[in-house]
Parts: structure tokens; sequence; C-alpha cells
């Protein structure tokens, strides 16, 4: 007989104020029902959220630690204080819920080893400020229709700024070390554990973090108080520490004058069929020696060179490195050159109808050094030839279909070619399969 998956019913039968429910469950399946009780503990969120201490304009909150009450975690407000006549603030709030309470407030003293020094109290108020507080504990009790609702216990300190330092440790070429002192100069405060009337350290804390304009690579800038930059700024900068205790901030600064050499440049065209000429700009920053190798066993020493022109098909590598005035030197990266080999591809039909589309005989080429066509007709005259190299090969557009370059147009038909080529990379075109036949259509 197949088994079948239980369907569990829930019923909640009560809920009491120890917090606690107790189910009923109900598992039923095809042969044996079963019914029990379970009670689950759990806590009921209270209907109106505790009490609050602040104090307005503090920088930093920690909290106690009672060797009495470790649980007990009452907050630790901090003040910056650097000419040690500035008074802290203490909010208390009763937060949630509806009317007004009393507040009492009391201050710490060291005699009594107790808050037993009352400073006001205001009634009928949903929160309650006592201002311009002296260092030390405070305590305020919230009281509703007479009867206590919640005490809460702070402690004011108040910080003095710490000690900053910044320098420069060391500048070389390919690294810049920083230099930084860092400490409290308040070192510990001290509160009281209100059972034992012991006093209670709480050391003074301190982080840093560099920084620069405009900004820079920093290693670890809040890790290392001293770090060292292997990649030095290009442009002058100014670099600063930051140091924070737990109530005050101060910094330290200075301008360091940047000497790192950066070699740099770009080159126009990177490719194209031979011979190629390539354009090549400098973008190096604080060269004054400069060593070009264009890659095909010529260099120069010139910062901007001319135009560089490679003639044979194949790979380049060019590089530049650069001496600053103070000595100072690097290498850019190779930039990679390609001409492009020879190739020579050649149409078989032509349309000299002067709509702007197929109107010449032209064969289609790269990095050819020289170039002869000669063409005839079917009765074996030369009607066209031509014949060059450099620039007038550049200018070389193809036949145009008219004889013997004059205004009289070849008859429509079939003509015979012979074309004779020598590549830049000295492959020669003059085999059988560089002639033949074209098909020329008006």
């Amino acid at each position: 007989m197949p088994w079948h998956d239980p369907i569990a019913n829930f019923i909640i039968i009560a809920v009491n104020n120890t917090n606690r429910i107790t189910i009923f469950v109900n598992y039923t399946n095809s042969r044996i029902p079963v019914r029990f009780w379970v009670t689950i503990f759990f806590f009921i969120l209270p209907l109106s959220l505790a009490a609050q201490l602040d104090a307005p304009g503090k920088i930093s909150v920690k909290y106690t630690s009672y060797p009495s009450s470790p649980a007990v975690k009452d907050p630790i407000f901090f003040y910056c204080s650097s000419l040690g006549t500035d008074n802290g603030s203490l909010t208390a709030q009763k937060s949630g819920g509806t009317g007004t309470y009393d507040f009492s407030w009391y201050k710490w003293n060291n005699g009594t080893g107790s808050f037993s020094d009352f400073i006001i109290s205001e009634t009928g108020k949903v929160t309650s400020t006592i201002a311009n507080r002296s260092a030390g504990g405070y305590r305020v009790e919230i009281d509703s229709s007479g009867i206590e609702v919640e005490t809460l216990t702070g402690w004011i300190f108040f910080d003095t700024p710490p000690i900053a330092e910044a320098r420069l440790d060391e500048e070389r070429c390919n690294r810049v070390a920083l230099d930084g002192d860092t400490s409290a100069t308040t070192k510990n405060f001290y509160y009281n554990d209100p059972v034992t009337k012991n006093s209670v350290t709480q050391k003074n804390e301190i982080n840093f973090l560099w920084s620069s304009t405009p900004t820079s690579i920093i290693p670890l800038p809040s890790f290392k108080l001293d770090p060292i930059t292997y990649s030095p700024p290009l442009e002058d900068v100014t670099y600063k520490l930051t140091v924070n205790s737990l109530g005050c901030s101060s910094e330290a600064s200075f301008f360091y004058a940047a000497i790192r050499a950066l070699a740099d440049f770009s080159v126009d065209p990177v490719e194209g069929e031979a011979p190629l000429e390539v354009s090549f700009t400098d973008k190096s920053i604080r060269g004054a020696e400069y060593t070009w190798d264009f890659g095909d066993g010529t260099d120069t020493t010139l910062k901007d060179p001319p135009p560089h022109i490679y003639y044979k098909p194949g790979e380049y590598w060019v590089t530049l490195d650069i001496v600053s005035e103070l000595f100072c030197t690097d290498a850019a990266d190779s930039i990679k050159i390609t001409v492009e080999p020879s190739e020579l591809d050649i149409p078989n039909v032509f349309t000299p109808d002067d709509d702007g589309y197929n109107d010449r005989f032209r064969i289609e080429s790269k990095s050819l050094r020289y170039v002869s066509m000669e063409v005839f007709s079917q009765s074996g005259l030369k009607i066209y030839g031509f014949s060059g190299e450099g620039e007038r090969l550049k200018s070389w557009d193809g036949w145009d279909g008219k004889i013997n370059n004059s205004s009289t147009k070849a008859r429509p038909g079939i003509y015979f070619y012979i074309i004779r080529a020598f590549g830049w990379d000295d492959v020669k075109y003059d085999s059988k399969e560089y002639r033949g036949f074209v098909y020329l259509y008006r």
C-alpha cells in the first residue's frame, strides 16, 4: 500500500505572560491519527522601545566594561577639547508609548562613590537635556506618576588633539617613502564601577589615514604608518596624514615635488603596406635624453624623430628609453609595427561606362615595389601599357578602357593582359598566373 505524507494542522491554544505558546498539532494520514501538544518558548517584543541616552555634538561613543557587571554597557561619550574649556550635553528620551515623564539628573561623586550630586529635575517632559557639563558620570531617573520607569547612566570625557607629524623619509626615482608619527596626548580616561566604586581605565584609541592631493598611490594608507610606494606620482602632490583619537583629529602635511620619469609615445599608423611611413609622437614626462629604436636596425637620439619609413614587410618593435635631468630612467612599452606582405589580385571584368563603379581595369595589390601591365586586343595589338614604381606606382589608377591613353574607347570584348610585379619582400609576380583575359563591358 503506498504511503502518504502526513498533513499537519496547527492550532494556537494559548499565549500567557511567561512568553510561552501552546500549540495543538494534528497529524493525519490514511491509517493513524496522531494528536499531541507542543509548547514553544519565545520572546515577545516590548510594546515600546527602551529609553535612550545621547550626547549631542559627541565625536564618538564607546561602552563601559564594569568588572562587577560585564553585561551592563553604559555609553561613554567623547568630545574634543582643544582648549580645555569645552563642555558637553546629555539628552534622555523615553521612546514609544504615550504621555510625559519626570526626569531627575545626578552626577557621580568620587567622595561618596555614587551618583549623589543632584543636578536638576524636570516634570511633564518627553525628553530632557542637561547642557554645559564637565567630564564625569551622569545618571538620569525617569519616573511616571511617581513610579520609576527606567534609570540611564552615561559618561562624558574630553579628548585633546593627538600628535600628527608627516615628512618625507626617502625619495628615489622609482619609489617614495613616507614617514609619520602619531600618538594620543590624552592616554587614558577613567570611569567608576557603580557597584565596587573602583576606577576603570578606558584607553584612548588612535587611527590614521594617509592621502594626497592630487590623488596618488599610497599602499595601505590606514595600516602602514611609514608606507613606501613604488609608483611615485608623476605630478607634484601634497601628502597629508590625518590622525584620529576617540574625540579629536589632527592633520600634518608636506609638499612633494615629483622627480619620476615616464617614457611614453604613440605611433601612426601601426600597420599598412610597404613602404610604410610611420610618425612618432613623444608623450614622455621629464625626458631629457632619448634613445629611439625603430626595430629595423636604425635608431635616433632626437626627442621628436621625423617620420620613419619601413620598406620590408614584417613586424617591427619600436622602443623608447629616456633619462631625466636628475638621471631617472624609464623605458616605454614596445609598440609593434606591422608591414603587410606583398599581394596581387587581378579582376577578370570591368565596365568603363563612367558610372563610378568598376570603371577601370585595376589590380588589387599590397606592398608592391614595381608593376608593369600590358593589354592586347584579340588581334595582338598592344592598346595599353604601364610600368612604374615609387610615386608613379602610388598614383597609378589602372586602365580606363581607352586605347593607348587617347580619347578613343576600346570596343567591348575580350582583351589579353600580361602583368609583371616585384614585391618589397622580394616576391616576383611574373609567372603564367599573371597572364590572362579580361572582359570589357560597356
